[in-house]
C-alpha cells in the first residue's frame, strides 16, 4: 500500500546506506504518489473550487511554476502532475482576474484588482503537539469574538492552517475599503490574537514539555507563533488537499474537535475524504474581531496614522429638537433614500448626526428609517458595524457639501 506508510519511508530515504537511493529516486517515488493521488476527480475538484479568484501556482518538487497563474478547469491539476507538479499553492488575496497581476503594478493598481482577502493563520512548530495547542487556543479566541464559521486543515507537515473567509469581514470601515487594507489588517489581527493567547499558550506548552520548570521566558511558546511571513502581498500557502513534498501527506481538512487527537496517518493521501475548507460564513461575523484588533493596535501604536478620513480637530455641538427641515439640501436628498452610494451616504449621515450631538438611540432610529427608504436596503449587520466603529473613534464632521464625494453618490451640490 502506498500513502502514509510510504510517506514515512520517503522521509528516511536519505538515511539509507544504499548510495543508489539518491535524491532522484526520492523524487521518483513521490511522483508515483502524486500521479495516483491527483488523478482522483474529487481531489481535482476540491483544489479547483478553492482556487477560484486566487493566484494558484504549481510546485515542481523544489521550485515553483511561473507567476501569475490560475486554473481554468479541474483536470489541470492532474495535467500539471503529469508534467512533474507535486503540490499546489494559493494566494490569500482574492482577485478579479489573477492573470492580470504583475510586479509592475503599483499599490493603487493592486487595490483596484483585489476584490478581497481571506484571513489565514499558518501555525507551524517544531512539534505537532505544540501546533495543536495553539490551533485550539486560536479557535477558542475566534469563537469568543463571535467568529463561528472557521476552516481548519493540516499543513502536511507539523502545523495547521486556520481560515476565516472574506465574507465574514465588513467591506468598509469608516469609509475605508477593507479589501485595500491587505496585508495590514490581517497582520494586526494575528498580532492581537497572539498577544491574547500567549499566557495560556505558555501554560499549556509547559504542561506537555519535557521540563518540569515553568517556561518564564516564553521561549517554547515562540516556536508556534503564527508565521508572519505568510501575511504578505502575493504570498502563497498550500491549497487544501495538496500533497506535501517532504512528507507525502495530504493537506486534509478537519473539524475543530478533531485537532486534539489528530495524527499524521489521518492525512494518508490514499484515504483522504474531501471536505470544504471555506465554511459558509455569515456576513460580517468577524466585524467585532477586526474592530477589537484595530482598537488594540491603536492603543499599542499611538503614533501610527490610520488610513482614514482626515479631519481637523472638531468640537461637537449639541442641538435640541433636531428636525429634517434644518438639514442642507444634500442631506435631505440622501434621507429620501438612494439606489447607489448607500455605504458612502451612511458614512455621511453617521458623522453628521454625531457632530450635531444626536443621541445614539435617535441616531440608530433615524438610520433605520432611512435605510428602509433605500431601493435596496443595507444589511442591518453592516450598519451596526459602522455605528460601532464610529463610536469607538473621535467625532469628525461629514465632508463639506461642495466636495466631489457627494457627486459620486448622485447628489448634486447646491448653494
Amino acid at each position: 500500500m502506498i500513502g502514509y506508510e510510504l510517506g514515512r519511508v520517503i522521509l528516511n530515504l536519505n538515511k539509507m546506506n544504499n548510495p543508489a537511493d539518491n535524491v532522484s529516486e526520492k523524487e521518483e517515488r513521490i511522483r508515483k504518489i502524486t500521479l495516483m493521488y491527483y488523478s482522483k476527480p474529487e481531489i481535482q475538484k476540491a483544489i479547483f473550487v478553492f482556487s477560484q479568484n486566487r493566484e494558484t501556482i504549481p510546485r515542481y518538487f523544489e521550485g515553483f511554476g511561473k507567476r501569475p497563474d490560475s486554473f481554468q478547469y479541474p483536470s489541470e491539476t492532474f495535467q500539471m502532475a503529469q508534467k512533474g507538479a507535486t503540490s499546489f499553492h494559493c494566494s490569500e488575496e482574492l482577485w478579479a482576474d489573477p492573470l492580470k497581476i504583475s510586479t509592475n503594478l503599483n499599490e493603487k493598481q493592486l487595490d483596484e484588482l483585489r476584490i478581497g482577502w481571506d484571513f489565514l493563520i499558518d501555525i507551524d512548530s517544531k512539534y505537532l503537539d505544540y501546533s495543536k495547542v495553539m490551533a485550539e487556543l486560536v479557535i477558542k479566541m475566534l469563537n469568543f469574538h463571535g467568529v463561528k464559521n472557521i476552516g481548519i486543515k493540516f499543513s502536511g507537515s507539523k502545523g495547521f492552517h486556520i481560515i476565516v473567509p472574506w465574507k465574514a469581514f465588513p467591506k468598509e470601515i469608516n469609509d475605508v475599503k477593507t479589501s485595500d487594507m491587505f496585508p495590514k489588517y490581517p497582520r494586526i489581527i494575528i498580532k492581537y490574537l497572539t498577544e491574547k493567547i500567549k499566557p495560556e499558550l505558555v501554560k499549556r506548552i509547559t504542561e506537555i514539555s519535557h521540563s518540569n520548570e515553568y517556561v518564564k521566558d516564553v521561549e517554547e511558546s515562540e516556536k508556534v507563533i503564527p508565521d508572519m511571513i505568510l501575511v504578505s502581498p502575493r504570498h502563497l500557502f498550500r491549497a487544501p488537499y495538496s500533497l506535501h513534498e517532504k512528507t507525502a501527506l495530504a493537506s486534509v481538512v478537519i473539524d475543530a474537535n478533531e485537532i486534539k487527537n489528530f495524527h499524521p496517518r489521518n492525512a494518508d493521501p490514499m484515504k483522504a475524504v474531501v471536505r470544504n475548507f471555506i465554511p459558509d460564513a455569515k456576513e460580517g461575523e468577524a466585524s467585532r474581531l477586526l474592530m477589537q484588533a484595530l482598537d488594540w493596535h491603536k492603543e499599542n501604536n499611538p503614533d501610527e496614522k490610520e488610513k482614514s478620513y482626515e479631519a481637523k480637530a472638531y468640537k461637537p455641538i449639541k442641538l435640541e429638537k433636531i428636525s429634517d427641515e434644518y438639514f442642507p439640501p444634500s442631506i435631505k436628498k440622501i434621507l429620501q433614500g438612494l439606489s447607489d452610494g448607500r455605504k458612502r451616504a451612511l458614512f455621511v449621515l453617521i458623522n453628521l448626526f454625531r457632530a450635531i450631538g444626536m443621541e445614539r438611540d435617535e441616531l440608530e432610529k433615524r438610520l433605520d428609517d432611512w435605510n428602509k427608504k433605500n431601493a435596496v436596503p443595507l444589511k442591518d449587520g453592516y450598519i451596526k458595524a459602522q455605528i460601532l466603529w464610529s463610536y469607538r473613534n473621535k467625532v469628525v464632521p461629514p465632508p463639506n457639501y461642495d466636495k466631489d464625494y457627494y457627486k459620486g453618490i448622485g447628489i448634486i451640490p447646491t448653494d
